[in-house]
């Protein structure tokens, strides 16, 4: 019997995203932990949830609540989540044929697209941009047509959104609250998109994950406050993000029974179904509509505490009406800082200043093309504690 004398060889294999490594995030944490920085870069928060969110998960698991849920979703999540955007936004889902829960609202943006998007679809993304678009559209088999952001202003250029729809266009996605800038898309900027798209087929994936964090009076215009959106929109949401406990990865998405039911032929197949304790933890809780009607003031709060320590620093603020984000510009730092690329400013301050951040261009495919230069991403989604010894350090910066 003879032996083989090389070592085990793994067989090549040709990658389905050969362009992309490590998240920008991941590299920006690790780098934070390296050097005790305080980390406002990846954007989820570092103190817990409700404890009456928790005890209602605790009380779930051990009345017996431990089994598969319905592939959709347990009954009550949607019959509440149903309520809670009539109740906000106007429009009335069926709770049995158009609404399903979701691992996160990350993967309810990959079932959508993968459940609507065909090879050699187009699919329109306005960037910056999360970064999960773009991968996903690849894996759906699509291709991803960039159409920048306003590089001042972050708002919708509908002149540019038009040039870009092509009868092979299948999809647009849109983000409100917006991460990375935090603009608010205006009830006049969902009609305009509604009379742009009148007469097409073109779908609109509506990413929501920040809605309940809108400040200074204003109101989260979603797509489903309007009739004509709503028919041709998949509205995907965030517990994680709306109730501090982003690590359990339940979301939902919201949408028409045609497409609902496409999207669940692929839902079943890639997770099936979501965590039962916590969907019926998160049922009894949001009978209390509470903590989600109050987040725009608790985060505000955040916001402008943030927002006054920066002013004694010499980053330039931008606006911030919502999600937990905040931009600042840096080109009024000392000359070698100010005329570095945000990636190696992002570096330095982790390792120099102590405070991690993420910079504006990881949001973007194509670099250049619509970029501002000089724009980093603060979250202050943080214990003010955490807030109060970033800003102690950044004030340290001299100009």
């Amino acid at each position: 019997m003879s032996h083989p004398t090389a070592s085990p060889q793994t067989p090549a294999l040709k990658s389905r995203l050969p362009q992309l490594g490590t998240t920008v995030f991941s590299v920006m944490s690790a780098l934070a932990q390296q050097h005790g920085a305080v980390n406002l870069g990846q954007g989820f928060p570092d103190f817990e949830g409700d404890p009456a969110l928790l005890d209602a998960v605790d009380r779930a698991m051990r009345s017996g609540h431990n089994q598969y849920p319905p592939m959709p979703g347990v009954a009550a999540l949607r019959q509440a989540i149903a309520a809670k955007i009539e109740a906000l936004y106007g429009h009335r889902y069926d709770v049995d044929r158009e609404i399903t829960v979701t691992a996160g609202a990350t993967q309810g943006i990959l079932t959508a697209l993968l459940a609507v998007v065909h090879p050699g679809d187009e699919v329109i993304v306005l960037e910056p941009a999360y970064d999960s678009y773009a991968p996903n559209i690849a894996l759906a088999g699509g291709v991803m047509v960039p159409v920048p952001l306003d590089p001042h202003t972050f708002r919708p250029n509908f002149d540019r959104l038009r040039a870009a729809l092509s009868p092979r266009t299948r999809a647009l996605m849109i983000n409100t609250p917006h991460n990375p800038s935090g603009n608010v898309w205006t009830a006049d900027e969902m009609q305009q998109l509604a009379q742009l798209l009148d007469g097409t087929d073109v779908l609109v994936v509506s990413d929501e994950v920040y809605e309940h964090m809108v400040y200074d009076g204003q109101q989260h215009q979603s797509v489903a406050r309007f009739p004509s959106l709503a028919a041709r929109s998949l509205v995907v949401s965030s517990f994680g993000k709306t109730y501090h406990v982003t690590g359990w990865k339940v979301g939902f998405v919201a949408a028409p029974a045609p497409l609902m039911a496409e999207f669940r032929k692929v839902h079943q197949y890639n997770v099936f179904t979501v965590n039962s304790p916590m969907q019926v933890g998160l049922a009894a809780y949001m009978a209390d509509p509470a903590p989600y009607l109050g987040l725009s003031n608790f985060y505000q709060r955040k916001r402008d505490r943030f927002r006054e320590g920066l002013a004694q620093t010499p980053f330039r603020l931008l606006p911030c009406p919502g999600s937990y984000f905040q931009c600042v510009d840096y080109s009024a730092l000392p000359a070698p800082l100010a005329a570095m690329d945000d990636m190696a400013l992002c570096q330095w301050l982790t390792r120099e200043v102590g405070v991690a951040a993420i910079p504006m261009s990881a949001f973007y495919s194509t670099p250049g093309d619509g970029v501002r230069p000089s724009i980093i991403r603060f979250c202050f989604a943080k214990k003010e504690e955490t807030l109060d010894l970033a800003l102690e350090r950044l004030r340290g910066i001299r100009t």
